[in-house]
């Protein structure tokens, strides 16, 4: 028996991958975040898997879940919003799995980030403008952040910046943003990013809150910002392409 860690993507049930799916088929067992699964990812289970939504339970919840189905032989399918490497709680909960003897291991999944950039045809690192991203998140009724992770230590090398679990807070952050990115910055805002109910808000930092709060997002929304966001952004040729690159050595 194994608790499958998998990427549920950002909600669309054809952008799950061809493993996921595989372990969806096959797990008698299915725990998911019904705060953000598109319902239709559950399709890809066995029509007589045990479904099992978290979103009202706690850590000690979910693991007896597991634990009753590592007694029971049965696989389980542990799925999470976006991919298993950010703010999934995967820590925690194998942590508490290993104390268990419970084994486990991880699909990665498409992570919301990805899936926004996608729908806003953009690519996030641009040559010679930008070329790093910050996926990061602010505090608010959550986990403290550390205090090295102050969001103006990002802000000063303007990086393609990524907030998560920011939405209910996007007034005070973009006037933060402010003295580092510009008033005039690109922001996008997407909300629930390959989900029937998408949406996508475009504009900068002085007027984004505006939108944002004129649409009513209180959740499942990504912040991005910088100027990779610009609809069209004057950068130069990578390396990769450019045509005065040698390519001598590539020749066979």
């Amino acid at each position: 028996m194994t608790v499958h860690f998998i990427g549920a993507g950002p909600g669309a049930a054809d952008l799950l991958t061809v493993r996921a799916v595989g372990l969806l088929r096959k797990s008698p067992v299915c725990l998911f975040a019904g705060t953000y699964l598109d319902p239709e990812v559950l399709g890809h289970c066995a029509p007589d898997a045990e479904l099992v939504d978290t979103q009202g339970l706690d850590l000690d919840g979910i693991i007896e879940h597991c634990a009753r189905a590592h007694a029971e032989g049965k696989d389980v399918a542990r799925l999470c919003s976006g991919d298993p490497s950010l703010y999934s709680a995967l820590t925690e909960q194998k942590r508490r799995l290993d104390a268990l003897g419970i084994p486990w291991d991880v699909t990665p999944g498409v992570p919301a980030y990805a899936a926004a950039a996608a729908l806003l045809g953009a690519e996030l690192t641009v040559p010679e403008r930008v070329q790093s991203v910050v996926l990061t998140r602010t505090q608010a009724r959550s986990t403290v952040m550390p205090e090295s992770e102050a969001l103006g230590n990002f802000a000063r090398t303007r990086a393609t910046l990524i907030l998560h679990l920011a939405i209910t807070r996007i007034r005070g952050l973009a006037e933060e943003l402010v003295a580092d990115y510009g008033a005039g910055c690109p922001v996008a805002v997407v909300y629930r990013a390959s989900q029937p109910e998408q949406l996508v808000l475009r504009g900068t930092l002085a007027d984004i809150a505006d939108r944002v709060e004129s649409a009513n997002l209180r959740q499942a929304a990504v912040i991005l910002v910088g100027e990779a966001l610009a609809d069209s952004v004057d950068c130069a040729q990578s390396h990769l392409y450019d045509p005065a690159r040698d390519r001598s050595h590539l020749t066979p």
